[in-house]
């Protein structure tokens, strides 16, 4: 996902001179033919957050189109006054960029692993939440927040994610992309976790098990008119995300669905339940420790879907 974010920020820098990339002190694998090829659009802001995002944020009111770029918590957590203050209060056109969303940096730790800033971002006004599922999708939410006045939070994948090959046709914020229909269950997810949740789906069919799946590349503003038709559809919806599930994409579908008139799906919530990791282990052992593998995934649809 980073690549193909930095080659579409390239082809946008190329057309548009108030593009401007700041980096957290990082990213230097990827990042590399940006600034070679476009020097005055690059800010190394050094390793400070907090002032990389003021000064986004003044940029942006300047007339520029920042982007600000770094791993996990440390664009997001470590900032969240600047970006709430200065950002977002403002309106700013800063675009803050994730990458290494969930436990994508699990073996670093709980301080690198990225579970609650769905929820953070997404609680702040006037912020637009992405977090697209495969390369082809973050290409297209980065060229949708580029286009997006205001300020944005994209949370990619880190490197290497399989291509989904989720619908792409009428991608725009806020829209739902269905992905297979099915008669069982919903399954509804956003982000990384994508191919977790297409090999559960593979599993279920296998026993017999048919579920639709529904791909949220946005979180806020989500699309209440997709979860409402899917909510008259199927008796269960599950919501999947490599996130905590307080607050995250499955809170946000909990409240279109409690504003719903009687009779509505029962929502079963698969993410990290309120806690933090204490242990360290590779994105995939992670996953499966918490419950988001698509073995683990297959077998809680398994179990509502039969309930």
């Amino acid at each position: 996902m980073r690549d193909r974010f930095v080659s579409t920020l390239m082809s946008l820098a190329a057309k548009d001179s108030s593009v401007h990339l700041v980096t957290g002190d990082l990213g230097f694998g990827v990042l590399k033919p940006y600034w070679e090829r476009f020097p005055d659009q690059f800010t190394n802001a050094g390793i400070a957050e907090q002032n990389m995002t003021s000064f986004a944020a003044g940029m942006a009111l300047e007339g520029k189109t920042v982007f600000t770029y770094s791993i996990g918590n440390f664009p997001t957590i470590r900032a969240l006054e600047q970006i709430r203050n200065d950002c977002a209060y403002h309106e700013a056109n800063v675009k803050i960029v994730c990458v290494g969303g969930g436990f994508v940096y699990g073996s670093l730790g709980m301080s690198h692993h990225a579970t609650e800033d769905l929820a953070i971002m997404r609680g702040l006004p006037n912020v637009t939440v992405m977090a697209p599922s495969d390369p082809s999708q973050a290409q297209l939410a980065t060229e949708a927040i580029y286009a997006h006045p205001g300020t944005c939070y994209l949370r990619l994948g880190r490197g290497g994610e399989p291509e989904l090959n989720c619908p792409s046709e009428g991608f725009q914020i806020g829209r739902a992309m269905p992905v297979f229909d099915g008669n069982d269950a919903a399954l509804l997810f956003t982000g990384a976790i994508g191919d977790e949740v297409l090999e559960a789906r593979r599993l279920l069919a296998a026993e017999g098990v048919s579920v639709a799946v529904v791909s949220f590349p946005t979180v806020k503003p989500i699309d209440a008119d997709a979860i409402a038709d899917l909510a008259t559809r199927f008796g269960v919806l599950v919501t999947v995300e490599e996130h905590n599930v307080v607050g995250g994409f499955g809170g946000s579908v909990a409240e279109v669905l409690s504003e719903l008139p009687n009779p509505r799906a029962r929502l079963v919530r698969i993410g990290l339940d309120d806690r933090y990791s204490s242990i360290v282990g590779s994105q995939k052992y992670l996953r499966d420790v918490y419950g988001m593998s698509a073995r683990k995934i297959a077998a809680r649809v398994r179990e509502v879907a039969n309930a």
